[in-house]
């Protein structure tokens, strides 16, 4: 969502850095750290700071979706659902919620469990349904179901919604989403949702 993403999260990294430095045991400065870490796609590294932001605050609600996404993208997906369950338990009506949802119907995915998956990713879905990961992420269950002409209107609509031309293609969503870099995420990732994917129509190149 911006036009000078290295550049911004360079400043991020100086500026988490120097809050870390000023507040060594701050919980926002560590949970900050772990954005700028997650941004650089080095989810590993970022797990640590997330968990000491949650040693010091244990109502920190950010830190736990946070936190669910690192150990998802880096293939620690068991313990994924609790963090995230515990996020929606202390902030319901969080308004980042869908991706609380969102979360949860991915791991249901990359362990093959689609109608688990679908349920979760259409409670993301009507929370927000401006969110284009949302609509590709149906778009490819619905395609694993056999269910092609609803995995077209998903599809359909994250591209309508993309800022970029990253579902058009395999290759372009792997090179846009940067955790799609990690070894342990694309193996999760490749036998299911690029597979709907491919299945809903999504070209390689």
């Amino acid at each position: 969502m911006t036009d000078m993403a290295a550049t911004d999260i360079l400043r991020a990294e100086r500026l988490a850095g120097q809050a870390l430095a000023a507040s060594p045991r701050s919980p926002l400065a560590h949970s900050a750290k772990g954005q700028v870490l997650r941004a650089q796609g080095r989810p590993k590294e970022a797990i640590p700071e997330y968990e000491t932001a949650l040693t010091s605050d244990h109502n920190w609600v950010n830190a736990y979706n946070a936190l669910g996404y690192c150990k998802l993208y880096t293939g620690t997906i068991d313990g994924v659902i609790p963090l995230v369950e515990q996020a929606i338990h202390l902030s319901p009506r969080d308004p980042e919620i869908g991706n609380c949802y969102f979360r949860i119907g991915q791991v249901h995915m990359v362990q093959s469990r689609t109608d688990e998956a679908i349920v979760w990713f259409e409670k993301a879905r009507s929370v927000n349904p401006r969110h284009p990961q949302y609509h590709a992420y149906l778009a490819s269950a619905y395609a694993l179901k056999g269910e092609t002409e609803r995995a077209t209107v998903e599809l359909v609509e994250a591209r309508r919604l993309s800022g970029d031309d990253r579902y058009s293609s395999i290759a372009r969503l792997k090179a846009a989403a940067i955790y799609f870099g990690v070894p342990e995420a694309l193996a999760l990732f490749e036998i299911t949702f690029f597979a709907g994917l491919r299945k809903a129509g999504v070209p390689e190149e």
